[in-house]
This record gives structure tokens, C-alpha cells and sequence, in this order.
């Protein structure tokens, strides 16, 4: 028994120790949901010195402009300039029986309490009970709306929502999302950052914990994957994120990239990657002037945040984990760039992308500070300058020969993408073959 009791002692210690970090209790005071006090501060200075993020929300509200997320905007310029009524415009929209949208509705209900009547908090309050209902299974959209909801809704629930919220980030988040993490579509990254930043508002939980490798790369990971050149709207330019289809880019996602970046750089202002990316976001010619895209403007952008300058970074990003790669010749807007994410291959240059066929084969191409080329078991010649070769589209997670000139046979394993990097000797013309092994 004496060699028992420190094991069973420590196993009460590390179950209270968990039970105290992980409640899931929300007793917030409204607004709970991305309007801290320090961001509030921030909106409302930004208002009293006609900034120019203000100036844009400002017109396009007061102005009567239609928007895309109306009942949004209302209730965020409610809170900001303390407007009436817009925030009764708010509420009105909210108790329209055709709008049930949980992430829309719960952020009215939470942002616009104050000016509702019970009759109207009871029936957006009876909305958002249903999409508590749909358990822990779907997308970040679906689990975006039930977070923000739980948490909206948290004084008129038994247990201050609980039980939603641990199934949220116990259950869907790290038990299943994490596993696989790698494939979270990257128009649903901005809607993952609402719940993470509702979450460790209300509950002091940072989800990234879960997940340390894959969210200490991707705010790089996100920013290189736009092409070089810029698109020209109407209402301001934008930087277009990676898209594999046919015909012009979709303005939307551009906008939900954007909104990512800026909710990111909120989300952990200290790392050097978020003051790249800060860097990055603050030039005014791609400051989000459209009915969308300018409410997450001036909601996430802080001016007053030094950045760095992405002229500093590195041409060549490759993730081992997921096997991305993307490569520029400079941060030039007509630079040349390559990108390798998801199995698909794509060469940007002369302002036009080129998506190339799965198993297509590229000749080396240099690029930045790398040699780039595609093919299966190729064999191939070329002059090193003491660049990193990467190999693209090669089996993922398999092992193969390598046989470069003058040096010994040597075997590597490629990533989870199917790339392989080798290191070359500067100042030699090369012969290589690669050849994947035959068990």
C-alpha cells in the first residue's frame, strides 16, 4: 500500500489540476463574444479619431449601404459609436423569422442585449437553443455558430455552457479536427479563429495547444500562399489567396483570408510570424473598403501594432508536416512563383497561373533560393549554386534512392506531400537520378 498512495496521490493531484484548468463555466460579462474590453477600447479610439477603417464603416452603415452580414454590422456599430438605432435595426434583423444563422444571430444576441424586450431575447434566445442541438460532427462553420451560441446564451443555461463547449473542444476539436488538422479547408481558417478567440475569452482555453506544430507555421504557411500579383476591384485591391479552379478569383475568399490574417495577428500579437504578418496587412492600398470585407477590417485591424517587413522572409517555405511548398524568386509583385499544397502543382508567372496535371513533370527550375522540379523517378542534370533541391510530387511517406554524381548512393524518405529536399554542393554541374525503392 505504501508504494501505491504517491501513484494515487498523484493521479487526484493531475485530475484536480485538470479539473481546474479545464472549466468550461462561461461567467463572462456580455459582450463575451470578440469584443474584449482592450478591442472595444481600440474600436471606439479608432471612431474618435475618424480613422480611415472607421470612416468606410461609418459610411457604408450610416450611408444605408446594403451588406452582405446586415445584422452584423448594425450590431457592431452599435457597440463602437453606442447607436440606437442601428442596434434596434440589429435586433429587428435577428427576430426575423428568415434569418437563422447561429454565428450572426448569437453575435447580436450577445453585442445587442441590452436594447432587446424579453419577448424579442426570448425568441433569438429559442433560435440559437436549436443549433446547440446539433451535437459535436461538422464543419468549423456548424461548430462556429453552436460555440458562439453556448456562449451568447450561457446565463439561460443550466450549466453556463458547459456541456457544448467541452464537447467542443474535447470531443470535435481535439479528439477528431486535430487529427487530422492538416486538412482544414483554408476558407474555414477565419470562422476556426472566432471560436478559438471566444474560447479563451470566456473559458481561458487556448486550443492551439492541442495542435502546437501546425499553428506555429501557419500564419507563414498563410501568407506566401497568395500569388505575387495583387487583384484589382472596384473597392481596393486584394491579395489573392492559393484557389484551384477555373476563371477569376473569388473576391469572397479573398476577404475571409484577409479577415484570417488580421484575427491571427490579434490572436497572439507577440510571435514574430504575427508581425510579419502584421507587416504584411498594413498597406492601405489592400485595406478591405467593400460591404463585406470592411465590418473584419476595422473590427481585427490594429494600426497602432508594429510589424516587420515579408521583404525579410524567406523565398522558400516548405512544411514537412503537411508538405507544402511555395517558393518566390523576390516579394516583387512580378516575381515568378511555385506552389506545391494539397497534391496540386502550380507555377505563377507573367501574371497567369498554371496549374499543372497530377504526375506532371517540370524541368529544374530556379527559383529563390531553391531548385524546384516534379516527375516521377526522374533523372535529370543541372548546375547547383548550393541551393535545396525539392523533388515534388513524389510518393508520400515513401522511401527512395537517391543518386547524385560523384557521391554515394544514398536513401531518403519523402513528407506527408510527397516532397523530397536534398542539399547540393555549390558550383557543380549535376547529374541525379531518383528512383523509388522496390520492397
Amino acid at each position: 500500500m505504501r508504494l501505491l498512495l504517491p501513484v494515487v496521490l498523484s493521479s487526484l493531484t493531475l485530475v484536480a489540476q485538470d479539473a481546474y484548468e479545464e472549466d468550461f463555466h462561461v461567467f463572462t460579462d456580455a459582450p463575451r463574444l470578440l469584443l474584449t474590453k482592450q478591442r472595444l477600447r481600440l474600436l471606439q479610439r479608432e471612431r474618435d479619431r475618424q480613422s480611415m477603417r472607421w470612416e468606410q464603416f461609418d459610411s457604408l452603415v450610416a450611408g444605408g449601404a446594403p451588406m452582405p452580414e446586415q445584422g452584423l454590422a448594425w450590431a457592431l456599430y452599435y457597440q463602437v459609436a453606442k447607436n440606437q438605432p442601428a442596434g434596434h435595426k440589429a435586433v429587428e434583423w435577428a427576430v426575423d423569422d428568415k434569418h437563422t444563422d447561429a454565428r450572426e444571430l448569437a453575435l447580436i444576441f450577445d453585442w445587442c442585449g441590452p436594447l432587446m424586450t424579453k419577448s424579442q431575447a426570448d425568441k433569438v434566445a429559442a433560435k440559437l437553443e436549436k443549433s446547440l442541438g446539433a451535437g459535436v460532427s461538422g464543419d468549423i462553420a456548424k461548430q462556429n455558430g453552436r460555440a458562439l451560441a453556448a456562449i451568447a446564451l450561457a446565463d439561460r443555461l443550466p450549466d453556463q455552457g458547459e456541456a457544448v463547449l467541452k464537447g467542443i473542444v474535447r470531443d470535435w476539436w481535439r479528439a477528431g479536427i486535430v487529427k487530422n488538422i492538416r486538412a482544414i479547408p483554408r476558407e474555414q481558417i477565419y470562422l476556426l479563429y472566432e471560436i478559438m478567440h471566444a474560447v479563451r475569452d470566456n473559458v481561458k482555453i487556448d486550443m492551439r495547444e492541442s495542435a502546437h506544430e501546425y499553428f506555429s507555421t501557419l500564419a507563414t504557411d498563410h501568407l506566401v500562399g497568395h500569388y505575387p500579383s495583387p487583384f484589382e476591384a472596384p473597392e481596393n485591391e486584394y491579395r489573392v489567396p492559393i484557389y484551384v479552379r477555373d476563371g477569376e478569383p473569388d473576391l469572397k475568399d479573398a476577404v475571409f483570408s484577409r479577415a484570417a490574417e488580421l484575427a491571427m495577428v490579434a490572436f497572439d500579437t507577440n510571435a514574430a510570424e504575427s508581425q510579419y504578418l502584421q507587416g504584411w496587412l498594413m498597406q492601405d492600398r489592400f485595406l478591405m473598403r467593400g460591404a463585406l470585407g470592411a465590418v473584419y477590417e476595422f473590427m481585427w485591424a490594429n494600426p497602432y501594432q508594429p510589424g516587420l517587413s515579408y521583404f525579410q522572409m524567406p523565398l522558400v517555405f516548405h512544411d514537412s508536416v503537411s508538405g507544402h511548398v511555395f517558393a518566390r524568386s523576390s516579394w516583387d509583385e512580378d516575381a515568378t512563383w511555385i506552389g506545391f499544397f494539397d497534391g496540386t502543382l502550380q507555377l505563377f508567372r507573367g501574371g497567369k497561373i498554371e496549374t499543372l496535371r497530377r504526375g506532371a513533370s517540370i524541368p529544374p527550375i530556379h527559383i529563390g533560393d531553391a531548385v524546384m522540379m516534379s516527375g516521377s523517378d526522374p533523372e535529370f542534370k543541372f548546375r547547383a549554386d548550393g541551393e535545396a533541391l525539392f523533388v515534388l510530387g513524389l510518393t508520400p511517406d515513401a522511401w527512395y534512392d537517391v543518386e547524385i554524381d560523384d557521391e554515394e548512393l544514398t536513401e531518403r524518405k519523402t513528407d506527408s506531400g510527397g516532397t523530397l529536399v536534398i542539399s547540393l554542393p555549390p558550383g557543380l554541374d549535376l547529374g541525379a537520378r531518383i528512383k523509388k525503392r522496390v520492397k
